[in-house]
């Protein structure tokens, strides 16, 4: 019996990838059919599309797609679509195993892991948990809220907040080059690469890049990246999604009259993000709950239609100490296509 080799795919192998993956996956990916996903995703710069496999012989037995958190050397990464043959999973367990070291990452994550799987990553020695969510809502009269239902048990319904940081709008990827990186402990590490291909080149969406300043042409100190999400066909105010921060937990908190002021302008119900990595007294001090899976209050995530329930997301990472996790990291935040 031949050995099971871990691998970095080669060029010329997407067409043999896509096609390993529909068959053995239980549904067809956007990911993976949609052209426009799949370049944006799985390009690699050296031509190698972005999947480390386990073949025998001739034979795949597992795939993982991963994307670049940077233009680095050895970037950090998060693992896409994770795929392995019936009857298999024990190797496409130890593909994953192997991915720091086929491709000399420091951190491996996974944004939207089945909550199922969470045991397969600990036997590995990760963490594998739930990803906490958190709100704020802007102010309505009572029985004014028709996305979100705030818990009756929570007074007050809205937190107090304070200032000191204003933020400006990057108009452009060009905008963004001579900014730089803010300091953050924070991993992933990212870069203006990264954030360039992710917020401005992305396929569909289209987000606010937001630089925070102590004073108008200050020193930067955090990005801040939002997207306005209109409930399809509805006539309900929008809802604005805080999808990424890079920049020190100790300047989010300074943000919170410049967040209601975007709530203000974009007319929104509430503004909420997914995060794990920054403690939830820190979100608190911004002005933001922590919506608990015990709580009464529904922070409504899918908007086309509007769907008046909360979505649970779990992740995964192999080095959890500074590590943060955002909604939009990954292949997460993306527009709900047919393949």
């Amino acid at each position: 019996m031949s050995k099971v080799v871990f691998r970095l795919a080669r060029p010329g192998e997407e067409g043999r990838i896509v096609d390993f993956i529909n068959e053995h996956f239980d549904m067809r990916l956007p990911l993976i059919n949609r052209p426009e996903f799949f370049h944006h995703y799985y390009a690699g710069r050296d031509g190698c599309p972005q999947f480390a496999l386990a073949e025998e012989g001739d034979t795949l037995l597992s795939a993982a797609g991963y994307i670049l958190a940077s233009a680095a050397p050895h970037p950090d990464v998060w693992v896409s679509v994770w795929v392995a043959v019936k009857g298999h999973n024990g190797v496409g367990l130890e593909l994953m195993n192997a991915l720091p070291d086929l491709l000399h990452a420091n951190v491996v994550a996974c944004n939207n892991i089945r909550a199922a799987t969470c045991n397969f990553y600990r036997f590995l020695g990760w963490t594998a948990t739930r990803l906490p969510h958190y709100y704020r809502l802007a102010p309505r009269p009572q029985g004014g809220y028709r996305l979100a239902q705030p818990d009756p048990a929570l007074s007050p319904a809205i937190l107090p907040v304070k200032g000191g940081l204003l933020l400006e709008n990057v108009p452009s990827a060009a905008a963004l080059v001579p900014l730089g990186m803010p300091e953050t402990p924070h991993t992933p590490v990212k870069d203006s690469w990264y954030l360039r291909r992710r917020y401005f080149h992305y396929p569909h969406f289209t987000y606010d890049v937001w630089a925070a300043r102590a004073e108008a042409g200050g020193p930067l100190l955090a990005y801040l990246i939002t997207r306005t999400v209109t409930a399809a066909d509805t006539g309900l105010a929008p809802v604005l999604r805080l999808v990424d921060y890079i920049g020190k937990d100790e300047h989010l908190p300074r943000l919170g009259l410049a967040l209601d002021a975007l709530l203000q302008q974009t007319g929104a119900e509430y503004i909420d993000c997914y995060c794990a990595g920054i403690p939830p007294e820190i979100w608190a001090e911004a002005g933001f709950y922590q919506r608990k899976i015990s709580d009464a209050a529904i922070i409504p995530n899918y908007l086309t239609p509007p769907l008046a329930e909360n979505t649970e997301y779990y992740y995964f990472t192999n080095k959890p100490d500074n590590f943060v996790l955002f909604k939009a990291d990954g292949d997460q935040d993306r527009p709900n296509l047919a393949p």
